[in-house]
């Protein structure tokens, strides 16, 4: 059979019922085509004439895992397999003799296979059941393509032969294994015996979970990986820390003891023992040193997954960009997972993240995932913790393959590991390993054996996988007994030595390196907190004139001749610049400057609201341009990366995007404001709070339309109450009124200028913060929401807060401060009222932080005012009003006012809005009168 032939074609392979969509704008990856020849003529007859063996073969691939010795407890049920007798096919006579040439593959890949071979059933039955009911049990005859089943095929049962290479384990390779158990199982019994009341989350009875790293560590290393980035839950950390990462055991045990990982003067507060990291560089003898990223994570055990792809893929782009042509995602950078069993079934960010995986826009070149399964998840067993035979199941909703394996035979996880790599090599697809272990203990000072007393009386009865694994190499004669001494004592040495040092340990951080050169610390002098961000109006006008350029004989949509023709007209009168066409200058001037900006979600490219435009598709091919790439052929691209219909792993994912790349602006949007709420987890354990437990920055944004317009309780409110919650934002000024360094930016904008500022101010800025914006709605279009061009130019930038262009501050006798595009409703109600000299409407564009000093410049000017609301027109109980109440009062004080702030708006509810349009009328117009009440 030829050799399996990768082909780069100009579009990817898709199954026929696949809808083609001609999306090949920057960031779309094609996926690798493979052309694998059928079969020959005498092999199809062959298959014909030996139908009843060609059937038994194939039901022992499909069916052979279900009688494999995979679980070390032999708990799981396995029940007779009928499928694998060779009786049911009329195969009763083990003497006789069959042609296997293109029934069962004994050449590797690229063999040749055209010669005929004769073996009898008995010979045909020990070697199919030798490869497919072992202790490797293979999965992968759900998969669709006829090519990836052949290759697994050609794979495990030429490389089963007793004469490849593949059947023997060296005995150097047996030592290194053997070293890796022992030592885990060391710093298990080390940490209990000097920290007994310590919640470790410990690997024993998973020991194999090691030499698994280890052996796709060093496939991958010699596969011309450079980069693995890893993310992992908290079991058995502290053991892949310590030995393959080469994590320190003092900061270890400094940790434990309650001190810092973290140098305490940069005011971290840290995070649990089980999240610690560690990117070591490793040596595996390969032509390049191999540098693993374990990222931090929170304890949502899968949170981390999206965000590994994100960052997985983000380093593949900066490695392309100095790569040569050929150079694919995945070449160099690769994702690894590892999961629990309980969690890999029972998150629902584990489905959305595998539903990232294939996608254009979103593929990193294949995961490896390893699911370290104690066939229990916490003290749940399995049958209350799935619906499905295995954990892996649900990796089937992307035809993933499975390897199945037996964590009490460590040489068979590191050919198991091994396979998986090189499927993901050559695919390019995600893989599952499935590591069936035990769990000794849940987190130490649990009993288990109260919910699961068969399980651990089994658990308890037996020896450990290092000392299993011992008596195995000392029957083969590769160590005796002081060979096992003296690696166990010198490990524990190590450790005694180690844990004498905790008295003197100094933490060190290195978060600034690398990509990071130039970004400063926000807590430090040199951050620039208020740059300015405006740019010339030359610039201003090419870029606007890009983002509308149609090339010759490309077809729009008829409805959108008007978009162009508008934006168009408002750049050539410098006049009524709208939301879409300032947001594509800010893209356009950023790229120009060699800085990437890239936006997903759903249908960004449109705009939710058919605003946007970044992406134009053709109308009689389908194809698709992005005009600001075709037009600017700037230093800097923009990525238009319309995303499945998920949020929290695709959220998670432009996070991870945006720590690994400081030179990128990442935006997030959300079809709505409050479908947010299904990325929740992200944002509370990364968003808000990585700065403060990692010391990791982020530039993330997140636009989130807002605004009451009658859509009902779901599509109206950004819920942010939340946001502003969620935020360190002072209650008080700083001293001298220094910026404050909070943990995140929340604006409410009201015009496209204002927008377009802090879209540059992220990157503009030398340090990074997320952005969280309450994104417009029924602004977009409004022409009283309009900007000029000069509002953007040289010299310009963002404004905390708005004065009231047109009142005479010397007159007012009231001021109405509010946040938001009811300021747009209120000025027109002003007028039509008659009172533009009575009451001004001040704007609170940036909620946190507060802008204490700006808003305190702004009141000082209305001598005459003795009346100061607060109006808004989400419910009192949500919205901003919580947040600035209390902090509007030191601003009070410094102007002298002496009353008190007045509250206007709806009352309390339990909705965002109201559903009946009816009541939204009522309630919105009571409302905008409210602020014009005994006036």
């Amino acid at each position: 059979m030829p050799l399996l032939l990768p082909i780069r074609s100009r579009l990817p392979a898709r199954a026929l019922w696949t809808r083609r969509y001609h999306d090949e704008s920057f960031g779309f990856r094609k996926r690798r085509e493979y052309v694998f020849p059928d079969y020959t003529e005498s092999q199809l007859e062959n298959r014909y004439i030996n139908a009843p063996l060609l059937r038994y073969v194939d039901s022992m691939r499909t069916h052979g895992h279900r009688a494999a010795r995979i679980d070390p407890l032999d708990l799981i049920h396995r029940e007779e397999v009928a499928a694998l007798d060779p009786k049911r096919y009329g195969l009763i006579d083990d003497s006789k003799k069959y042609n296997v040439n293109g029934i069962i593959w004994t050449k590797p890949v690229g063999g040749s296979h055209s010669a005929e071979e004769w073996w009898t059933l008995a010979e045909i039955t020990r070697h199919l059941r030798s490869v497919y009911v072992g202790r490797i049990a293979h999965e992968y005859m759900h998969s669709p393509s006829k090519t990836e089943r052949l290759w697994f095929s050609h794979l495990l049962e030429s490389e089963s032969l007793p004469s490849s290479e593949k059947t023997t384990v060296d005995a150097g390779l047996k030592r290194r294994i053997h070293g890796l158990l022992a030592r885990s199982e060391v710093l298990d019994n080390f940490l209990q015996l000097k920290f007994p009341n310590l919640k470790r989350y410990g690997l024993e009875g998973g020991e194999s979970m090691l030499p698994a790293l280890d052996s796709l560590f060093s496939s991958a290393s010699h596969g011309g990986i450079q980069h693995i980035i890893l993310g992992m839950p908290h079991r058995g950390r502290l053991n892949l820390l310590t030995d393959l990462l080469k994590f320190s055991p003092a900061a270890l045990f400094n940790k434990i003891k309650g001190g810092s990982e973290l140098p305490e003067e940069l005011g971290a507060e840290g995070d649990v023992l089980s999240h610690l990291v560690s990117s070591p560089t490793l040596n595996y003898g390969s032509t390049n040193p191999l540098k693993v990223s374990l990222l931090p994570n929170p304890s949502h055990l899968e949170a981390v997954n999206p965000v590994a792809l994100g960052k997985t893929r983000a380093k593949q782009y900066s490695l392309l960009k100095t790569s040569p042509k050929d150079c694919e995602l995945g070449d160099k950078v690769m994702c690894v997972q590892l999961h629990g069993d309980a969690s890999f079934t029972g998150q629902g960010v584990i489905m959305e993240g595998l539903g990232l995986s294939n996608l254009p826009h979103f593929t990193s070149g294949g995961t490896v995932h390893l699911v370290v399964d104690n066939n229990i998840g916490y003290t749940t067993p399995a049958s209350n913790a799935r619906s499905s035979l295995y954990c892996s199941d649900v990796g089937k909703m992307i035809n993933a393959p499975v390897l199945h394996v037996n964590g009490d035979h460590p040489e068979d996880v590191v050919r198991a590991m091994d396979i998986a790599f090189r499927y993901r090599k050559y695919f390019r697809k995600d893989i599952i390993v499935d590591l069936l272990v035990y769990r000794r203990c849940h987190n130490e000072l649990d009993l288990p054996s109260i919910t699961s007393p068969l399980m651990y009386e089994k658990i308890s009865a037996r020896r450990s996988v290092p000392q299993i694994y011992e008596e195995k190499l000392k029957t083969e004669e590769i160590l005796n007994e002081n060979d096992i001494t003296e690696v166990r004592t010198a490990y524990k040495l190590h450790l005694e030595a180690e844990l004498s040092k905790v008295g003197s340990f100094v933490p060190e951080a290195s978060m600034l390196e690398g990509q990071w050169k130039g970004i400063v610390w926000p807590a430090s002098k040199e951050a620039e907190f208020d740059p300015v961000t405006g740019v010339d109006q030359e610039t201003l006008t090419k870029v606007g004139k890009a983002s509308v350029a149609v090339p010759d004989g490309f077809q729009v949509h008829s409805k959108l001749h008007r978009h162009i023709k508008n934006r168009l007209k408002s750049i050539e009168t410098g006049k009524g610049i709208d939301w879409a066409s300032a947001e594509a200058m800010a893209f356009g001037s950023l790229m120009l400057e060699g800085c990437d900006v890239r936006i997903s979600g759903q249908d960004v490219g449109r705009g939710t609201f058919s605003q946007r435009h970044a992406m134009l598709v053709n109308q009689q091919t389908e194809g698709v341009i992005v005009p600001l790439n075709d037009e600017l052929q700037a230093p800097g691209t923009l990525e238009l990366a319309n995303s499945s219909l998920s949020e929290m792993a695709v959220l998670g994912f432009e996070y991870g995007t945006s720590w690994e790349r400081p030179n990128i602006l990442p935006i997030w949007e959300a079809q709505f404001g409050d479908f947010f709420n299904g990325a929740q987890v992200i944002i509370d354990t990364y968003v808000v709070s990585a700065e403060t437990k990692w010391l990791k920055q982020s530039g993330i944004v997140l636009l989130l339309p807002h605004g009451l317009d009658g859509a009902g309780p779901e599509h109206s409110s950004s819920r942010i109450e939340r946001m502003l919650q969620l935020s360190d934002d002072p209650y008080v000024p700083k001293p001298n009124n220094e910026p404050a360094n909070v943990n995140m930016h929340v604006v409410f904008p009201t015009t496209p200028a204002q927008y377009f500022h802090l879209l540059r101010r992220q990157i503009k800025r030398n340090f990074r913060k997320p952005l969280v914006v309450a994104a417009p709605k029924g602004l977009l279009r409004l022409s009283a929401a309009s900007s000029s061009i000069t509002e953007l130019s040289k010299g310009s930038r963002f404004q905390p807060v708005l004065d009231d262009p047109i009142a005479d501050a010397s007159q007012v006798k009231r001021v109405v401060l509010v946040s938001g595009k009811i300021y747009y409703d209120l000025i027109k109600e002003r007028e039509a009222r008659g009172l533009n000299d009575d009451v001004a409407f001040v704007r609170i564009e940036e909620l946190s932080p507060f802008p204490f000093k700006e808003l305190t410049e702004t009141l000082e000017r209305y001598t005459r005012t003795d009346e100061i609301f607060y109006l808004q027109e989400e419910p009192k109980n949500q919205g901003s009003y919580t947040h600035v109440a209390s902090r509007i009062q030191p601003v009070f004080e410094a102007i002298d006012y002496d009353g008190k702030l007045e509250y206007r708006g709806r009352k309390e509810s339990a909705l965002p809005a109201p559903g009946i349009g009816k009541l939204y009328a009522v309630q919105q117009k009571a409302v905008i009168a409210a602020a014009f009440e005994s006036l």
